[in-house]
């Protein structure tokens, strides 16, 4: 699998084009190969294509707004298809413990999914914690959102840090989602001072290893590396020792 940065954890450094340039160089001095671009600056898809080059790094990934996602589908194509990026994502829909949400989700992406396949991408799902609420039947959401769509019609990044604070065996969702999970965000938790924690990926208690052989096998392609928080740290060096401790393990 192959190591990606997720810009979210650089946002404070990405407020401006040159913010961005500036963080897509450093990541690639840590020897990032692959990025997720998500709460960045507004950039010019040519320009981050460029970047992108200059750099030596694919950009593999989106967070991308929901509406512009449903509403702009053939611009929002346009513009990952100039730098280069199939996946095209969303990072969640807020209250999808909610039937209705799923229902919502499930019905764009159906309106969508045409689209996107004929131009060779493909909507994805990013979860947080409420997915994993059950519904009735005693499904998880996240799992209920999977059977009322199609390989073709969505795909999952699935967070491994908000799967565990949702109570999730992680381990599990390889299969459970049936091998849609070509890209995963891989972030560490911890108990700090009493507290829940997102830490740098290696610091915390998940068993990464095991999760990468896993999932691996079921066809991820892409880890990226998110921390939403590094509580004061510098997220640069958080991403340097991720980097690291996910290299010592055979990922590249």
């Amino acid at each position: 699998m192959i190591i990606g940065a997720q810009f979210f954890t650089l946002r404070d450094f990405c407020k401006t084009p040159d913010g961005l340039a500036e963080s897509l160089e450093k990541v690639a001095d840590i020897g990032y190969k692959s990025v997720q671009i998500s709460g960045v600056c507004p950039y010019d898809p040519k320009w981050l294509a460029e970047q992108l080059e200059k750099n030596g790094l694919t950009c593999d990934l989106t967070h991308t707004p929901f509406d512009r996602l449903v509403k702009e589908t053939e611009n929002v194509i346009a513009d990952h298809k100039t730098f280069g990026c199939r996946y095209i994502g969303i990072g969640g829909y807020n209250g999808l413990c909610e039937e209705s949400d799923v229902e919502y989700v499930k019905n764009a992406a159906k309106q969508i999914a045409p689209i996107m396949k004929k131009e060779g991408c493909l909507f994805m799902y990013h979860n947080h914690f409420t997915e994993f609420t059950k519904n009735e039947n005693g499904k998880t959401r996240l799992v209920e959102l999977a059977e009322k769509t199609s390989p073709d019609e969505l795909g999952f990044t699935f967070d491994t840090y908000w799967g565990q604070y949702g109570g999730a065996d992680l381990s599990d969702y390889a299969a459970l989602l049936d091998g849609r999970v070509p890209c995963i965000h891989f972030k560490d938790y911890k108990i700090e001072k009493h507290e829940v924690r997102m830490a740098a990926v290696g610091d915390g208690n998940i068993n990464f290893e095991k999760l990468a052989a896993i999932f691996e096998k079921s066809g991820t392609k892409y880890v990226f590396v998110e921390q939403d928080n590094t509580y004061g740290e510098d997220p640069f060096d958080c991403l340097r020792r991720s980097y690291e401790y996910l290299r010592s393990i055979g990922l590249e």
